[in-house]
């Protein structure tokens, strides 16, 4: 068992959804558990997913391999997928959001029947079907066999800051929906929210939101989670595997990043950026043990990194390192630190990593 390991608290993720469904109302959630659940790893228990009538992901493999595990509800592929897809999405399926015209032919001409949510382009301008190509694209469906329609959907680009743009994408999907809704009757999701949206904005439409980072308990933004206290289901932990003594004007790690001015007690953390830790933390990055906040010193190595733990009294090898405590050190802060957002620190810890689930 690696003494480097992730946990996962499953039960605050659970309070986490509860005061989520607490705050939208009746609206049904479609949890974001994409990228092996931001990093986390619910998406591979059971339990955790069955509470959910449907769930999302961004891509096909990421669905079989939840239909795999034994979800039986609904999944779906949020981004558009290929053709060469389309016998799988068959096979496990799944229910996929299309736009693309290409891969819509290839379903007409094939014999192949799939679950499709149309995604409409309101300003994200990613992946969608244009305004004033709705209704053709609602043609070309709507005559073959091989559509089920379950869904409508959009996706809101800067609900975190910019309110007139986002109002203007919710004005585009409240006169795309009803044209959605007049020609397939059986509509079973329509949304446009994710984290961002469903804490600031109700489309007036959606019967569903697809929280994403906010079920795991971080910020979508600055100030994110004042509406809903969600709260982090995450530790990073490592342990401190070599100790030495170093006099001043030695040099620490790979081209000599660091220089001792002054006789020092480094600690090696057996952890490194094959892991998921960035190397622009180089010199600058922060780490916890025994309670104190202490700096990384020279290079992040591929397997591990290095501290100085001068300060720290009685400091052994074993010592528990929390790379991240949600106390002294965030997910937010090391972000920060990395020059990059929450999601890619969470998202970026590899599978070397092993998860361990509390419950």
């Amino acid at each position: 068992m690696r003494q480097t390991r992730m946990y996962v608290d499953l039960k605050e993720f659970n309070e986490n959804i509860r005061k989520i469904k607490e705050y939208v109302g009746d609206k049904t959630l479609l949890p974001v558990i994409k990228a092996n659940g931001y990093g986390t790893y619910v998406n591979k228990d059971l339990d955790t997913l069955n509470q959910f009538d449907i769930v999302g992901v961004a891509i096909v493999d990421e669905a079989i391999e939840i239909r795999k595990l034994g979800y039986k509800k609904d999944i779906f592929v949020l981004n558009q997928p290929f053709a060469d897809e389309i016998e799988d999405i068959h096979r496990y399926d799944i229910s996929v959001g299309i736009s693309e015209i290409t891969f819509i032919k290839k379903v007409i001409e094939g014999n192949t029947k799939i679950k499709v949510h149309l995604e409409i382009e309101t300003g994200m301008n990613r992946t969608g079907i244009k305004e004033q190509d709705l209704k053709k694209i609602i043609d070309l469906v709507k005559e073959s066999p091989n559509f089920k329609v379950e869904g409508v959907y959009t996706h809101f680009s800067s609900a975190d800051f910019d309110d007139e743009y986002t109002k203007k994408q919710i004005e585009i999907f409240k006169r795309a929906v009803p044209i959605v809704l007049s020609e397939f009757k059986n509509i079973k999701y329509i949304h446009s929210s994710a984290s961002n949206g469903l804490l600031n904005y109700n489309d007036g439409v959606s019967n569903t939101v697809r929280p994403g980072i906010i079920m795991y308990g971080y910020e979508p933004y600055d100030n994110g989670l004042e509406k809903i206290k969600t709260k982090p289901i995450c530790k990073l932990v490592s342990r401190i595997s070599y100790l030495k003594e170093l006099d001043a004007g030695e040099s620490i790690g790979y081209s000599r990043k660091f220089i001792t001015k002054e006789k020092m007690k480094i600690a090696t953390i057996a952890i490194g950026y094959a892991d998921g830790i960035r190397r622009n933390l180089t010199n600058k990055g922060f780490v916890v043990i025994r309670n104190e906040k202490v700096p990384i010193v020279g290079g992040v190595c591929m397997d591990s990194f290095m501290v100085d733990v001068t300060s720290i009294k009685d400091v052994s090898v074993g010592d528990e390192v929390y790379i991240w405590d949600n106390d002294k050190l965030t997910v937010e802060e090391v972000a920060k630190l990395s020059d990059t957002i929450n999601y890619e620190v969470i998202c970026d810890i590899s599978n070397r990593v092993p998860r361990i689930f509390i419950r």
